[in-house]
């Protein structure tokens, strides 16, 4: 069966509160696609920032700002393979061997991220499951994809449809890491991307699009190849 990875904002499930339409909506999407097996990394969303910011505000170095980090990740992925129930695995992957097994017996895996290192994300982390399964990665967020300014700051944003894996590359190398940043898709998920050329699209949570997306159709967002 085709393997799909996703990267699941955690904006996109608790914004302030659950987002129980959208998860209920995703839940029946997903399973609309039986020739398909998922692999969805989830990230941590604004939950995850509050708790970064608040241990740099307490002079917390970046490794335990980064934990903090992975462990609300796993806990938003923990949540949705029970929103998911018997369709997701119900077991938390650590490695690629385990998303593997797993895969050969359920239809979708959650995940956070698999390694607790300076710059890597959920982002980064489907980048790599991604390029391991040699499959496209399809990056769920909270805008419709990549724009040449913050369109939730700016009326005049205009939607980038075409980026190479090295101009995206370039924008998200502009940005100054720090954990817990916002940004459509980080700067190692972005340089994986580009080592690898993996085949890569950004696109918002209008979950009817990203169905087009899946099936090949004409979809709102970004691609980045070539």
């Amino acid at each position: 069966m085709k393997i799909e990875v996703l990267s699941l904002g955690g904006s996109l499930i608790v914004p302030d509160e659950v987002n129980y339409k959208f998860l209920n909506n995703f839940r029946d999407l997903i399973s609309k696609f039986r020739d398909r097996r998922f692999v969805i990394v989830v990230g941590g969303g604004s939950i995850a920032r509050k708790y970064m910011r608040g241990l740099k505000n307490l002079g917390f170095g970046v490794r335990d700002i980064s934990s903090a980090g992975a462990k609300v990740n796993d806990l938003n992925a923990w949540f949705m393979k029970r929103v998911f129930r018997g369709s997701a695995a119900q077991k938390l992957p650590k490695n690629m061997g385990d998303i593997g097994g797993l895969l050969r017996k359920k239809k979708v895996i959650f995940l956070g991220v698999l390694k607790l290192e300076k710059g890597h994300t959920s982002d980064a982390t489907a980048a790599e499951i991604a390029n391991h399964f040699k499959t496209r990665f399809i990056n769920i967020t909270n805008v419709n994809g990549l724009y040449n300014k913050d369109p939730r700051k700016f009326r005049d944003a205009k939607l980038i449809k075409h980026a190479s894996f090295k101009k995206f590359y370039k924008i998200a190398n502009k940005m100054k890491y720090e954990p817990g940043q916002h940004f459509v898709l980080d700067q190692l998920g972005a340089k994986i991307i580009m080592k690898h050329r993996i085949r890569t699209f950004i696109v918002g949570p209008n979950l009817r699009n990203l169905e087009n997306l899946l099936r090949g159709k004409r979809f709102v967002g970004t691609t980045i190849y070539g």
